[in-house]
């Protein structure tokens, strides 16, 4: 690899390479060449701002010499497949959250992977967010002590923004956990060294048209001794970024004049319409994101150690420690999500791992599996696919 930019094919052309644009636009070390869709106008609209090569399958993308890494952006379900194929095409990948649906799955893309001597990356995550990589690095300095308690907790409106079928079906990996719970685990993971031991957890599914889990609250405990709660939920009621000094998971303004939105535009729709309505938010089709005006974050965030508080913003971290307040900034970059570009780079470029690998993104997903599992049973499980956060740890 040249220390020319890496040359980035796109698969999926949808609401996760819309969320992406800004950072593609804004980052000089990477350029789009090429693109899979199977919407023509999407295709098109990606020929005429990007140029390069589009493709109606990405077994075709996979093919295409001039590639570097792909993103694959395709529904959670779709994402073995995709991986499968880039993988056998040699090419680096960057896949979006979750890594997959089923572990099996996970198991089968992290081999591919492997045994291609490509780099695996899982994300875009909120583990990647600034505020985020901010904290661990306080925690890792050892200024503050051990991290004895986590506790992290975001109301949101997910259940009621428009979906395909699919995304209320658990089984096909809809609900909160696969699109939402991923976020918070991942955070969390990272924040307390990565390897968990158990999972405590209690779900619901409270409304009999949106039949998928909208809620969960679970505890984990980890390895190095520290504990976590992670509560979300997604029925559109409370809103926590009211905690977030009224800023959106995408850093731009919160208005409370916008309350119930989202529910109002459900009112009256079949399945159908609804996936249609989801459809005008798509790359060529509908309103583009605006730019943001803080770093992203999944809601509220506090990190107890021996000799602070930390709490996460979305302009930084707040620190309570024994006799000083005080506050550490991380700053917005003009490509919001510099980070994800940062460890694409350095695995393309310089064989860097990030701690998002295939198997930190397996893990996290048995996180997922372990939360439904433990609601059902009414039982604690026990961990068995973790990984630390060190590029030792994640291959040990």
């Amino acid at each position: 690899m040249t220390s020319d930019a890496v040359r980035i094919g796109v698969a999926g052309l949808g609401r996760a390479f819309m969320l992406m644009l800004p950072t593609f636009r804004n980052d000089p070390r990477i350029k789009l060449v090429a693109a899979a869709a199977p919407r023509a106008a999407s295709r098109a609209a990606f020929e005429a701002e990007f140029g390069g090569r589009t493709y109606a399958t990405v077994e075709e993308l996979a093919k295409d010499a001039d590639v570097d890494l792909i993103y694959i952006a395709t529904p959670h379900q779709m994402h073995a497949e995709h991986v499968d194929a880039a993988a056998r095409g040699g090419k680096h990948i960057l896949v979006d959250k979750p890594l997959a649906v089923s572990m099996g799955d996970a198991d089968h893309m992290v081999a591919a992977a492997e045994a291609a001597g490509v780099h695996l990356i899982v994300g875009p995550s909120h583990s990647f967010d600034p505020p985020v990589s901010l904290a661990r690095t306080l925690i890792e300095s050892g200024e503050f002590g051990a991290v004895r308690m986590v506790q992290a907790l975001n109301y949101t409106d997910f259940l009621y923004r428009p979906r395909r079928p699919e995304e209320l079906r658990t089984e096909e990996g809809g609900g909160v956990l696969f699109s939402q719970g991923i976020h918070q685990i991942d955070i969390v993971r990272l924040l307390c060294g990565g390897r968990a031991r158990s999972v405590t957890a209690q779900t619901g599914a409270w409304d009999p048209d949106r039949p998928t889990e909208g809620a969960y609250c679970a505890l984990m405990d980890f390895q190095s001794g520290a504990f976590a709660s992670l509560t979300y939920s997604g029925y559109a009621h409370f809103d926590s970024d009211c905690w977030m000094n009224d800023v959106g998971e995408l850093g731009g303004p919160k208005s409370p004049e916008g309350y119930g939105q989202a529910r109002k535009a459900l009112r009256d729709l079949d399945p159908g319409a609804e996936a249609q309505l989801k459809s005008t938010r798509t790359y060529g089709a509908g309103r583009e994101p605006l730019a943001p005006k803080h770093n992203e974050h999944f809601g509220p965030i506090l990190v107890s150690c021996d000799r602070a508080d930390l709490r996460l913003t979305p302009d930084g971290v707040e620190i309570f420690a024994d006799t000083k307040r005080s506050f550490r900034k991380a700053p917005l970059d003009p490509a919001p999500r510099k980070p994800v570009i940062d460890a694409v780079v350095a695995a393309v470029c310089e064989s860097i791992s990030p701690a998002q690998t295939g198997r930190w993104g397996r893990a996290s997903l048995e996180v997922c599996h372990a939360i439904l599992q433990s609601a059902e049973r009414r039982k604690t499980i026990l961990l068995t696919r973790q990984c630390g956060t060190t590029p030792k740890e994640i291959h040990s």
